[in-house]
């Protein structure tokens, strides 16, 4: 951090230096006297971090002399240090933007230190916040979150600029492991709305019976174990963003919910009778066709059409072209970096074998590959033999046996339950079908 650069307006010379004196023992400090007002005010350009400021100046007074600093840099801290105990004169001077007043006495030099010393934790504080805010634009720039030269990436930069001039709600749609979650981030942090809380819920991780109260909280005792006041995501994403993750496996009655909430703005916490305001951008996203949900019965038309908004629809990684090339360059710098593991390159023939293959995990796939090829790797060049793609081989060993259908039936539902945990209900919503399907099958 840059020194805290302190001006001391102060006539009297003698008592100028002692408090100087004294506030130079602490090394991050850089003093500066002045004897008058006007002096100090022609030297604002150098931009101090906090002002100790006499009260009864010649010339200029000491409210005078405020009112100019405050002109010139609002949120400059201007403390007050005057010989009169008027309660009135002090009161004023706060009320005018002083950011605090002691009296002159033996004591003066103490307070002062210990006020600046408040300050000078206040701006580390924030100096860090400012850096923390700069590091998150940076990080969240298009360009730098989401990798892509390919015409598919380059429309949705332009949606994604459209999307964050306005509050629009943003629906994003793609396969799993597009980057959906990378692109409700590009929208928030480029938005009016930047500097405010980015909320993200995975719908489907949330158990039915609670997903009410994660939504809008609870009260105390509103229900069994409901031992303390909790709000909801809707509370802590006030003035900021909402993003709902696989809102297509969002039940019904819940949907209803959402869209009260979304039309009247407001609701209660669970087990509460209070009205809460809920300012809230919402961006949502799902690898389901919603539309198609609707005439299954399984999502509300009201709802879709409330969410729809701006719709961005991300492309399979098979069809960005050499994207393919440029995201596996990228993971192979940031995870060699990350590991000290120095530079290393594709073959031209890992970069072919790269191209060929249909990523159905998409961009999260391709770096589960890349960190496994790089960690392979010999002499610092990945080869083919270094790749390895972990679906392909399974499903091509399934289809090669020739399994009956009720066979595949028993096969994929074997390995959705062993996926989520044996949670049938779950496995019944992936797959569209009923709870006794699956046990009728298991069972045969």
């Amino acid at each position: 951090m840059e020194p805290i650069k302190i001006f001391i307006v102060e006539d009297d010379k003698i008592f100028a230096n002692l408090l100087a004196h004294y506030l130079s023992s602490d090394p991050d400090y850089d003093i500066e006297i002045f004897n008058n007002g006007k002096d100090c005010l022609r030297n604002l350009y150098k931009n101090p971090s906090v002002i100790s400021l006499d009260y009864n100046l010649p010339g200029m007074k000491g409210l005078e002399i405020l009112n100019e600093i405050k002109k010139y840099n609002p949120e400059l801290p201007v403390i007050i240090v005057s010989g009169q105990q008027d309660i009135s004169t002090a009161l004023e001077l706060l009320k005018k933007g002083a950011y605090d007043y002691i009296l002159k006495d033996r004591n003066t030099k103490e307070r002062l230190w210990k006020i600046i010393r408040n300050l000078k934790e206040h701006l580390i504080l924030k100096n860090k916040i400012d850096n923390l805010e700069n590091e998150i634009e940076k990080k969240y720039k298009y360009g730098n979150l989401i990798k892509g030269n390919s015409p598919e990436i380059k429309k949705i930069f332009k949606l994604i600029e459209k999307a964050t001039k306005t509050n629009i709600t943003v629906s994003i749609t793609g396969e799993t492991g597009t980057g959906k979650d990378l692109v409700a981030k590009s929208v928030h942090y480029n938005s009016s709305r930047s500097k405010q809380p980015f909320v993200a819920v995975n719908v489907s991780a949330i158990p039915e019976g609670l997903i009410e109260s994660e939504f809008f909280g609870h009260e105390k005792g509103a229900f069994t174990g409901a031992n303390n006041m909790r709000i909801g995501k809707f509370e802590e994403a006030n003035k900021g963003t909402l993003f709902l993750d696989e809102i297509a496996d969002m039940n019904l009655n819940m949907q209803a919910k959402l869209l009260r909430v979304l039309q009247d703005g407001e609701f209660t916490r669970v087990g509460g009778n209070n009205l809460i305001k809920a300012d809230v951008r919402l961006i949502i996203a799902t690898n389901k066709n919603l539309l198609q949900e609707v005439k299954k019965g399984n999502f509300r038309e009201d709802l879709y059409y409330r969410i729809l908004g701006l719709p961005i629809h991300l492309p399979p990684l098979r069809d960005r072209g050499n994207d393919i090339l440029l995201l596996s360059k990228y993971f192979i710098d940031l995870f060699s970096k990350e590991n000290s593991l120095g530079k290393i390159t594709l073959s031209e023939a890992a970069k072919e074998k790269l191209k060929k293959y249909h990523y159905p995990g998409n961009v999260r796939e391709l770096k589960a590959v890349i960190e496994l090829a790089t960690v392979m790797a010999n002499n610092n060049i990945i080869e083919p033999q270094d790749i390895s793609f972990f679906s392909n081989d399974s499903i091509k060993d399934i289809l090669d046996n020739e399994y009956s259908l009720k066979e595949y039936d028993k096969i994929i539902i074997k390995h959705f339950l062993k996926k989520y945990d044996n949670k049938v209900r779950l496995v019944a919503q992936k797959l569209g079908i009923g709870k006794t399907t699956i046990y009728r099958i298991l069972k045969d």
